[in-house]
């Protein structure tokens, strides 16, 4: 007699996944000789570039992996939250937030001791990071346990206004968590016959059907992801961003989770997509490389020259990409400074060559880097 259910996790076979090697090995052999080439490339710049990449790679993941969510964190708050953390020395720091904090120290936690085991307690401490007031959107959760919903009241995926929801998915029934969370943590700690980028991509999916916590499933399940990658590149140091490459595909990936998560145990298509995805990611880190470069350049050039630390911050703005146009009041607001000081520190700039003043006057008087 053949059984039918709605979700794999809910197969008899769970969680015994199955994949099409053959289809899989030349995207596989490809995003194993771009990952070679860019560590490779990494060992041969220097330790300040390497740094540097990091630093930007790991704010990229953290704010893109909340964006994927719908929450947009404060880039300036996260980047000084993991420079602090991570005991490098930058300009421009400022205060960053509780909330802000908290997700920095989780993914930290994965990235930079990946070779320490996975277990429930350091889960438990990954999500008390991610709510440190128990509270979620306004309402309560459980926070650094898995959840506890009643059988009458599933943990569901949902979307659709009242009356017109749309169910998405169903996670497993919360009595059987503890069954489930062992069993995955037993395989992501002590299963060694398998390409590590493919393992990183079942754990994604596994921890994602499971879904063991009220709230922060997403972020955790890519948290484990980019812990399983680090084993993969064997270094903390972060070369890409493969949160921020599931933002530019966010729709596609959930569509793709949600089809796997509804179909059978093969799961030859979700693992395509995460290494087209991580193959992207990878690409896409020239940007990033590019920019730091062009810093490293500017800074070598303009080292000897007297800079104050307002000038130092606005130009590393500009220099990694400033959003719409520079004037005077904005380099006032974010340098908090008045306006006067703000025009004569543009001024001074404008006047050593490092500046140059666009050519809409008046009003409309925005201001660049001379060169790069």
């Amino acid at each position: 007699m053949k059984v039918t259910y709605m979700y794999i996790h809910q197969s008899p076979s769970w969680p015994n996944f199955t994949w099409d090697e053959k289809s899989l090995s030349n995207i596989l052999g490809n995003v194993r000789y771009k990952q070679g080439k860019l560590l490779g490339l990494m060992e041969s710049v220097g330790f300040d570039l390497r740094e540097a990449t990091t630093l930007e790679n790991l704010t990229e993941d953290v704010l893109k992996s909340s964006e994927i969510e719908g929450e947009i964190l404060d880039h300036d708050q996260v980047r000084s939250s993991i420079a602090r953390k991570l005991g490098l020395e930058i300009s421009g720091l400022v205060a960053s937030d509780r909330h802000v904090d908290g997700v920095v120290e989780m993914m930290l936690n994965a990235t930079q001791d990946y070779t320490k085991p996975l277990s429930s307690e350091r889960l438990f401490g990954w999500h008390a990071s991610l709510f440190p007031t128990g509270r979620s959107g306004g309402f309560k959760i459980e926070v650094g346990n898995w959840r506890k919903n009643a059988k009458d009241d599933p943990m569901q995926v949902i979307s659709g206004a009242m009356g017109r929801e749309k169910v998405h998915f169903q996670a497993p029934d919360s009595e059987l968590l503890d069954h489930e969370m062992s069993q995955f943590i037993k395989w992501f700690n002590n299963f060694k016959d398998l390409d590590p980028i493919l393992k990183a991509g079942i754990a994604h999916l596994w921890f994602v059907t499971i879904h063991p916590f009220d709230d922060g499933n997403g972020r955790i399940a890519r948290a484990i992801a980019d812990m399983q990658l680090a084993r993969a590149d064997e270094t903390s140091q972060r070369f890409y961003s493969m949160s921020s490459q599931i933002r530019a595909e966010r729709t596609n990936y959930y569509n793709i989770l949600e089809k796997t998560q509804k179909g059978n145990l093969d799961i030859t298509e979700w693992l395509e997509w995460f290494l087209l995805c991580y193959d992207s990611a990878l690409i896409n880190t020239d940007g990033i490389l590019n920019t730091i470069r062009n810093k490293e350049r500017f800074w070598r050039e303009f080292s000897p020259i007297n800079i104050n630390e307002r000038q130092k911050l606005m130009l590393n703005k500009l220099l990694d990409g400033f959003n719409g146009k520079l004037n005077s009041s904005k380099w006032a607001k974010i340098a908090k400074c008045s306006q006067d000081t703000a025009g004569r520190d543009i001024n001074d700039l404008i006047e050593r060559g490092i500046l140059i003043k666009e050519a809409a006057g008046g009003r409309s008087t925005s201001y660049n880097l001379a060169s790069l």
